[in-house]
């Protein structure tokens, strides 16, 4: 029962080489009759199609200008686990699972045993709204286990133990659980526009990147740390030996970070006063005070609060209250930072939870009067001692509900800068998931995209209702949008990430599977998919680009210990990848050079902007879904029906299937 239909077996899209979607691509059949996969705009989107012959060749450094001169605000919607194959695996024109035969495709299939000791093989499928898809168990993402779920074999990826690796998990040994097979199945499940339509109407309105990958196979904070810094810390590894990660990196403090111990600011041994303490989730506040291996070590390298500082950062680190341990390893960064003389962009990192409780009183709060939402461990810069020690830094730090205000009454500085958008535990806008299950309606309230706790529609809707306040705003005009996710969640994905590097274990780090981003703006390509390979640095990097500062990559300090990991590891290429690392896209191909150049107009705010209904209510009670979008998945245009094994359940934890339910 777990294997596919045979007709999977028989048909494949073969994927254009054009950087967007043609308005078909090739797909055979069993009997080797092509087939068309359609892929053209919708009439929504058509209109606003550039035709090539508008479409000027310009050299590098002109679109770097011309980019310079339209964008000014960078905004990072940062959602949370979901591999690219789980979210747009069949996404026409896309690298998805359909895109080669299943006997070329990494993965497609794979072992599993069942609870009566027999062996059986699975295959991904599609779940939707029938199995309340939008409200998932998390599954292990952890960086010992992403590992072996990629099976890495002669230094090659084979993607192909995600079922039997979480199965595995839960029964290490003989014939598995219930549960364990059901949390074995759930690595091979994947949702589309049935289950977030939201997300595929903005793919199919402007930019979707397929190749950009985890920088670290592993969980939330080495991708909280990699969207601000290209890396989790092998250059504070190279520089500090002692500090390196110890065992398999599941757990504990280490660089380069590779889990998701929580920051050392904020924690029961900050050894600040209590009253100068970073926020931290009260529940994180008691794990840690038991256990002072879930605190990660002060985080002393590089990232872009230093870089966008400019000219001024000589005189910023001068308010830092700890510069012996904050600034050591450094130096020579603020130094070559600050004599480049550039102007300062503002930044801003807006997470749910961070600050004061909201009026209306929607989320709960802890002792210390703050957000029991913040989820702790997601927040980048409060791992760096000279952010949290520092009041200028700390200061660009805010709570989500600030991002409204801030876009509503204008208050963005009017030279631009760099804002990040996350959600948390708890939305604040009082939606509960469509399904009536009380389990779920008390534990997804989340917005920020996590399984276990966020209902994935709900966090669409936050995504939604950050780019409508963008539309809507004074800012649209000279803006790019980036939506993204922080790790792969540990979720099926057939594309081999490359090899960067390895670890103080000898092991793999990274890259990891692949995640979503979507590119938004108004000068934005439409409805296109980019091909262009790239990993989490890629928003780094293009940060450096729109705002001409210095790779981290090429900055003193790290240049050193990029050297002392050759040195000391024999590794090469131990540093930030928004440089000096080949193959990270920079996003810029997601840009239509006619727009730009002014041949083509910008696109309106209105195309951007989505009803406001949808972001008031589930898509369920909307209608809103593939068929009132207009898109038919790839699947569904082959005629691939996929089947639920009989023992799904998207929640073995949180409605474990009673056990006079269980097939036997």
């Amino acid at each position: 029962m777990h294997r596919p239909a045979p007709l999977w077996l028989a048909l494949f899209v073969t994927l254009a080489a054009a950087p967007s979607a043609p308005a078909a691509t090739r797909a055979y059949a069993g009997d080797g009759r092509p087939r068309t996969i359609d892929t053209a705009p919708g009439p929504g989107v058509a209109p606003y199609v550039v035709p090539t012959r508008v479409e000027p060749h310009l050299s590098t450094a002109q679109r770097l200008a011309l980019l310079r001169a339209h964008i000014k605000y960078v905004f990072v919607i940062y959602q949370e686990n979901r591999s690219f194959d789980s979210y747009f695996g069949t996404w026409p024109g896309a690298d998805g699972i359909y895109s080669q035969p299943p006997a070329r495709t990494p993965g497609f299939v794979q072992p599993l045993q069942l609870p009566d000791g027999r062996w059986t093989t699975i295959s991904p499928f599609r779940i939707g709204p029938a199995e309340h898809a939008a409200d998932s168990d998390d599954i292990d993402h952890s960086h010992p286990l992403m590992l072996r779920k990629l099976h890495v074999v002669g230094g090659v990826p084979r993607m192909d133990r995600f079922a039997l690796t979480e199965e595995r998990k839960y029964s290490p040994q003989g014939a598995p659980s219930l549960r364990a097979l059901q949390f074995g199945e759930l690595a091979m499940a994947h949702e589309d526009c049935d289950t977030v339509p939201i997300l595929w109407h903005y793919a199919d309105r402007f930019a979707l990147f397929d190749h950009v990958f985890q920088t670290v196979a592993g969980p939330s904070t080495p991708g909280n740390l990699s969207i601000i810094a290209a890396q989790t810390g092998v250059t504070q590894w190279a520089r500090h030996p002692d500090e390196a990660f110890t065992g398999d990196g599941a757990k504990g403090p280490g660089v380069p970070v590779v889990d998701d111990a929580d920051p050392l600011w904020g924690s029961p041994y900050d050894p600040n006063p209590a009253a100068q303490r970073m926020p931290y989730n009260p529940h994180d506040t008691a794990k840690t005070a038991a256990h002072r291996d879930a605190v990660q070590h002060n985080l002393t390298f590089a990232t872009l609060p230093l870089t966008l500082q400019g000219g001024d950062l000589d005189a910023t680190v001068q308010k830092d209250t700890r510069p012996e341990t904050d600034l050591a390893d450094l130096r020579g960064d603020v130094r070559a930072i600050s004599v480049r003389g550039q102007r300062t962009v503002d930044w801003r990192w807006y997470q749910a939870g961070y600050g004061a409780p909201t009026p209306a009183g929607a989320d709960p709060e802890d002792a210390e009067g703050q957000h029991a939402s913040y989820v702790t461990h997601h927040n980048g810069p409060q791992y760096f001692g000279y952010i949290a020690n520092n009041p200028a830094l700390r200061a660009h730090l805010a709570d989500l509900s600030r991002f409204f205000g801030d876009l509503r009454d204008g208050r963005l500085p009017a030279a631009g800068g760099v804002f990040y958008i996350k959600g948390g535990y708890r939305n604040d806008f009082g939606l509960k998931p469509a399904d009536p299950d009380p389990r779920v309606q008390a534990r997804f309230l989340g917005d920020d995209d996590h399984p276990q706790y966020s209902d994935a529609q709900i966090s669409e809707i936050l995504v939604a209702r950050a780019i409508n306040a963008i539309a809507a705003s004074r800012y649209w005009s000279d803006s790019a949008i980036i939506v993204t996710w922080d790790d792969s969640e540990g979720d099926y994905d057939h594309v081999p990430p490359p090899q960067r590097n390895r670890g103080p274990d000898g092991k793999w780090l990274g890259n990891g599977p692949r995640v979503p981003l979507l590119l938004i703006s108004p000068y934005a390509r439409v409805h296109a998919v980019i091909h262009a390979p790239g990993n989490t640095a890629s928003v780094v990097k293009f940060v450096d680009r729109v705002f001409d500062l210095p790779p981290l990559a090429t900055l003193p300090d790290e240049l050193e210990g990029r050297k002392l990991g050759e040195l000391h590891f024999h590794l090469h290429g131990l540093g930030p990848e928004d440089a000096l690392t080949p193959d990270v896209t920079d996003l810029l191909g997601a840009f239509d050079t006619a727009r730009l150049a002014g041949r083509a107009a910008p696109l309106p705010a209105s195309y951007a902007e989505v009803p406001q209904a949808w972001t008031e209510q589930l898509p369920g009670a909307l209608g809103l879904d593939c068929k009132a979008l207009g898109i038919v998945p790839v699947d569904r245009q082959l005629g691939i029906r996929t089947t639920l094994p009989p023992q799904f359940n998207p929640r073995p934890k949180t409605t474990p299937t009673p056990v006079s339910a269980a097939p036997r």
